[in-house]
């Protein structure tokens, strides 16, 4: 089953492959404020996960079951190699793809992820799947934002959060295929094997992230051979969208040194 996905921008032979992968609610439109920006330079392809969104079937249960989805979706489009920027979950999917034997992924752009979840992590997911549990759908979409955004982006946002709000509501993925994606990143562990990436990365972080400390992204950089770091004081775990022309201006600089980005 090909997952649902949307192609933007360059069509020309020469154009790169770009795929961008969400996090935990893995919609594609969660990467609306990057489109305009790397359209013009790649193929921009996004896709909902497996299970969640417009993508049908059961979801995936394993972070490398997640990466294979992504090779088949890459087979689908076209791309015998291809970049990848991943947001928490979708970063780890990228650290899987990287590490695989013969990899296809041209480079990693990494957005507040890590190579083994930091306990405060832990923390967090279990209130929020004891609100799923003892509270309901309701409660767990309605408290998402305080987990993704500063409270002063929040309060200046009140009308979209309540739009997103509703939005998730009625587009739930599912109580099982939600605790399956938060067991499946709760067990992801590669930190070991971070010096055996071999392709250019950038790690993007925010100081205030709520739900991952700055931390994990910090020890990505050090432990990834030649890793860069982009770190914003102000942003949360979803700074790609509350400080885009930032989080634009570091990746496109990022992608533009190693080559990704085609005249």
């Amino acid at each position: 089953m090909t997952l649902h996905h949307d192609i933007h921008g360059r069509t020309d032979d020469g154009a790169p492959t770009l795929i961008l992968s969400s996090g935990l609610g893995g919609s594609g439109a969660y990467w609306t404020p990057q489109i305009e920006a790397l359209a013009r330079h790649f193929r921009v392809v996004t896709y909902d996960h497996r299970g969640t969104n417009r993508s049908g079937g059961r979801g995936q249960d394993t972070i490398a079951a997640m990466g294979d989805d992504v090779l088949d979706l890459a087979v689908a489009v076209g791309a015998e190699r291809f970049h990848l920027m991943g947001h928490a979950l979708g970063g780890l999917i990228g650290l899987d793809l990287a590490l695989r034997a013969g990899s296809t992924v041209d480079s990693l752009v990494l957005v507040n992820a890590w190579g083994k979840a930091d306990p405060h992590s832990g923390r967090c997911f279990d209130m929020r799947i004891t609100l799923l549990e003892k509270a309901g759908v309701e409660a767990f979409v309605a408290a998402q934002p305080l987990f993704l955004y500063p409270a002063v982006w929040m309060a200046e946002h009140a009308p979209r959060l309540e739009a997103e709000i509703a939005h998730g509501i009625a587009h739930f993925q599912g109580r099982e295929a939600v605790l399956a994606r938060i067991a499946a990143l709760r067990a992801f562990d590669v930190e070991a094997r971070l010096g055996e990436i071999a392709v250019p990365t950038l790690v993007v972080a925010a100081r205030d992230d709520l739900l991952v400390p700055c931390t994990r992204s910090l020890a990505l950089a050090d432990a990834i051979p030649g890793a860069r770091l982009a770190l914003s004081d102000f942003g949360a775990h979803a700074v790609n969208i509350t400080e885009p022309v930032w989080f634009n201006a570091a990746v496109g600089s990022f992608l533009a040194s190693v080559g990704g980005i085609a005249s």
